[in-house]
């Protein structure tokens, strides 16, 4: 596991260290022909997230497939995105078959009580595709401040464990976390909160029952790379300062 890591690392920085070559003074160059761009589809995960709240951080995942097999380099595909009543980032723009790129949603005021429709969009060499997925805006709760402080001390207990254990994944006391609530209205007796770093996704989750298992577990994604999670721990009694365990990654993210 931990050497698949390290060369998934120095894939990505290859990509992005590689630099443009020009053809040198003097020398004659070929004039490209022009190619047939290779058709493609786009699909986005979810297709609908119900439970999301006016500046909640909605983050969609999405890939391209060519739908047809070439001897040469397909290309990359441009990744845009809109929606009324939210303001919409997408990052990396240009995303290749195998890679991921992430549309994120966060929902205005004004689209309280709304659903909206999101459209993704994926284009290259002139040909275009395209994906709607919804979300359905709700009241935000007076309690998300004291999750997100939760959520925190619960991903930091782990935290030490990953230093130890996987240092390939680059995870320190030191690494920046941006965090974003999910199923933020939830009944259950399950809490659940994402961090993203500049290379992972992290879900956590605990139990709040009083009386119940006092567990903690969390899931990793490598954001660009990954679809689904490929790590997942378990702290099984947090009262009882239990060390972390690997236990099987969910099937698929939290949203």
């Amino acid at each position: 596991m931990k050497h698949k890591y390290a060369f998934l690392f120095l894939l990505v920085g290859l990509l992005v260290a590689l630099p443009v070559l020009a053809a040198c003074d003097g020398e004659q160059t070929e004039t490209p022909t022009e190619t047939t761009p290779v058709s493609f589809s786009i699909d986005v995960t979810p297709v609908i997230m119900e439970d999301t709240v006016a500046g909640q951080s909605c983050v969609f995942l999405v890939t391209v497939s060519d739908e047809e097999e070439t001897d040469i380099e397909s290309g990359l595909v441009y990744i845009s995105a809109h929606a009324d009543g939210a303001m919409v980032n997408v990052g990396p723009r240009e995303i290749a078959q195998g890679y991921v790129s992430e549309v994120v949603v966060v929902p205005d005021e004004t689209s309280i009580g709304e659903t909206l429709t999101v459209t993704v969009e994926g284009e290259r060499g002139g040909l275009k595709e395209s994906d709607t997925v919804t979300l359905i805006v709700g009241e935000r709760p007076s309690t998300t401040a004291e999750l997100a402080l939760k959520a925190a001390d619960m991903r930091d207990k782990f935290i030490p464990w990953l230093v130890v254990n996987y240092p390939d994944l680059e995870i320190t006391d030191e690494t920046e976390w941006a965090g974003a609530v999910v199923y933020p209205n939830t009944q259950d007796t399950i809490r659940y909160y994402l961090f993203f770093s500049a290379k992972w996704e992290m879900g956590v989750r605990w139990q709040v029952a009083d009386g119940a298992e006092d567990w903690a577990r969390i899931y990793l994604r490598m954001r660009t790379v990954e679809l689904t999670p490929s790590i997942a721990l378990e702290i099984s009694s947090v009262a009882a300062y239990e060390d972390p365990h690997a236990i099987t990654p969910p099937n698929a993210v939290w949203r």
